[in-house]
């Protein structure tokens, strides 16, 4: 199975050949994996890949109910998850981007942007989909109050991990792809801040057992982030595209208004008023004052850091419209020029008569009496 067109051929184990090469390398090693379930004597190591672990069956009034917790046996699932993720990435790279690519002849900075700008619009259209499903059939919608009552929330439904599962996999996946998409130097500070965020704040929220704010959180995150790169690719085709953008501005500031209101609610009010106050690893409590101060200002600080960055980016963006608003009113409109006098013989040119060969007319003589 090829995902790109071979243009040329590379020794291999090069950088080159790795680079060409790592989606086919990467859907083999899933391959051996599924076929590591057709023997018995590797079958259950192969499930420890592709299938959650740590289920407990419980009773309840619905009937017996299957509920998972986490543990290192996770990180088996994710790398396994990692790999389809990788395989995904360059689909929709190779299937999608690349034929748009051809038709819009971008620039190589312009390009780079366009690829990013792509992947994370359909992985946050995808994953804000995903998390909205989960809250309205975990009823965290209707009950506002389940975010932060009988914590700690330890047990999580199948669909509650393995979302957790797979955005792990996802972004723990695009640090190899700054390698893989050789984005340039001056880029990949920006794109690891990012994904060094979000890798915080999903293993922060999954491992402190704060999953149902989390997942809340995520919806609302990526609701944001679906504006801002269709708004981006919008632009890249056409650059008159403004006012989507605006939209997404207003987007953003609603979303860190509302992570921060939600955040104080849950964390700094609703498990401060909690009867399970203290450290416990074995129950996975961690409603501490100490813990929870952490994360409240931890979030602050994540959250005022991105609202300082829109702001100067948006009045830099003022500026440059002013400046642009300023040269244009300087060069004005253009005065029409003025149409020259003419008459049977020629026309008038600083008051001497010329002729419309740009000869002087000769004076006529006048008839001696």
């Amino acid at each position: 199975m090829a995902f790109r067109r071979r243009s040329k051929s590379y020794p291999f184990f090069s950088q080159e050949f790795l680079i060409q090469n790592h989606a086919d390398i990467v859907f083999t090693l899933v391959i051996f994996i599924l076929i590591g379930l057709m023997f018995e004597a590797t079958a259950k190591t192969a499930i420890l890949f592709i299938q959650p672990q740590y289920n407990v069956t419980t009773l309840s009034p619905e009937g017996e109910v299957t509920l998972y917790h986490y543990g290192w046996k996770d990180s088996a699932t994710i790398l396994f998850y990692f790999f389809i993720t990788i395989i995904l990435h360059a689909v929709v790279q190779e299937y999608l981007l690349d034929k748009v690519n051809r038709r819009l002849h971008l620039s190589k900075s312009k390009n780079t942007k366009f690829n990013e700008s792509g992947q994370l619009c359909v992985f946050h259209l995808v994953s804000s989909v995903w998390s909205l499903y989960v809250l309205v059939t975990e009823g965290y919608v209707l009950h506002p109050s389940s975010l932060w009552e009988n914590y700690p929330h330890v047990h999580l439904r199948f669909q509650v991990k393995f979302f957790y599962l797979t955005q792990l996999a996802y972004w723990l996946h695009a640090l190899p792809e700054l390698y893989f998409q050789k984005v340039r130097k001056e880029e990949i500070s920006r794109q690891l801040q990012y994904i060094c965020l979000y890798l915080l704040h999903i293993a922060a929220a999954y491992l402190l057992n704060l999953s149902r704010v989390g997942v809340v959180l995520l919806f609302l995150q990526y609701v944001s982030e679906v504006g801002f790169h269709i708004a981006r690719l919008f632009y890249f085709t056409d650059e008159n595209h403004h006012k989507m953008f605006d939209l997404w501005a207003v987007g953003f500031v609603f979303t860190r208004m509302t992570t921060l209101t939600l955040m104080f609610l849950a964390v700094g009010f609703g498990l401060a008023r909690a009867e399970n106050q203290g450290l416990d690893w074995e129950t996975g409590n961690f409603n501490t004052v100490l813990i929870r101060m952490t994360v409240l200002l931890l979030v602050c600080l994540i959250q005022s850091w991105l609202l300082w960055k829109f702001i100067r980016f948006q009045l830099r963006r003022w500026r440059e419209f002013r400046h642009e608003q300023a040269i244009r009113k300087k060069a004005g409109p253009k005065q029409p020029l003025r149409t020259l006098k003419r008459d049977s013989l020629g026309h008038h040119e600083n008051g001497v008569l010329k002729a419309e060969n740009g000869a002087s007319p000769r004076t006529k003589k006048l008839k001696s009496t």
